[in-house]
């Protein structure tokens, strides 16, 4: 135990530096909350890397309309908690207002037009960093992201042409208009968020415990089904036991048929599992590479 104790606690003190490191070198960062675990283990980090102080930056919410009620409230629970200033960027505004063209058809989801919402709100509030909580192990295109991500004066990503991180110096240099993606978690598993949860009792969405909920099967996934959803002719909808493994858009977002009431079952489902964290979620089958594709238009 004092081995893996020792390893999260690593993990914990580069994450912390790295969030420290932000608010040194940049005048406007923001931290990208989603509800997601990852995001909370993420405030989890930022508050003890400034206790006693507040966290000196915002939360920002790409909200894209078809979120999970659970969600929502768990990030308004937590926000008001830790007395952070929350800002809220709307897909639905983006569409409304023509930046953003709503998808149609059986496969349809809001999760790649959170982009547009996302640039547009870094841009009104010129924010010069964004924290996220992505990490190497989830997917090959998340593997090639550096601590510090460059994003040029349209917040793209060119995976080519990244700077050198030696040891623990990091470069935030950039040019009028440009803008620094960072992700102090990149180093961890998912096991690993797990295991520190556990470690730091920090409270979750109950969607990642199990639950029962109404769901439909396509194309070996199983998805919620929510008025939104279309379904085909032979898809019907029943009432399982699910859980979420990771939480985004629901229109993309796979759930686990699971029986994990605890975090201590959760991580030994994780640990017997052969299906990979992202592996139910649906934006990331739409071809080999879309996660990298949506990193270069300027996804999270």
């Amino acid at each position: 135990m004092s081995q893996k104790l020792t390893h999260l606690k690593e993990l914990e003190s580069e994450s912390i530096y790295v969030i420290r490191e932000v608010a040194a070198q940049f005048e406007k960062p923001v931290l990208l909350f989603s509800g997601g675990k990852d995001s909370i283990v993420m405030a989890h980090l930022a508050y003890k890397a400034f206790y006693p102080a507040a966290i000196p930056f915002p939360f920002l919410h790409i909200d894209t309309g078809h979120n999970f009620e659970e969600t929502i409230a768990f990030r308004d629970e937590l926000v008001e908690r830790l007395n952070i200033k929350l800002l809220v960027g709307s897909v639905q505004e983006s569409i409304d207002s023509g930046r953003a063209v709503e998808e149609h058809g059986y496969n349809a989801s809001r999760n790649k037009l959170q982009t547009v919402t996302l640039l547009d709100a870094l841009a009104k509030y010129k924010f010069d960093a964004a924290l996220g909580g992505a990490r190497r192990d989830e997917e090959k295109a998340r593997a090639k992201e550096r601590f510090f991500s460059h994003r040029d004066e349209f917040g793209q990503w060119d995976p080519k042409n990244q700077r050198p991180e030696l040891w623990n110096i990091f470069n935030g240099k950039k040019d009028l208009g440009e803008h620094f993606r960072v992700f102090p978690l990149s180093n961890w598993t998912e096991m690993d968020i797990w295991q520190y949860i556990l470690l730091e009792n920090i409270e979750l969405p109950s969607l990642y415990y199990t639950h029962e909920r109404e769901v439909f099967e396509r194309d070996g996934v199983w998805l919620a089904a929510y008025p939104f959803m279309k379904l085909k002719s032979d898809e019907k909808v029943i009432r399982k036991r699910v859980r979420c493994r990771t939480i985004g858009d629901i229109s993309c977002t796979g759930l686990t048929v699971s029986e994990a009431h605890s975090i201590e079952d959760i991580i030994d489902e994780i640990a017997s599992s052969r299906v990979t964290e992202r592996g139910g979620r649906a934006d990331d089958k739409r071809s080999e590479a879309a996660m990298e594709d949506r990193k270069k238009a300027g996804y999270f």
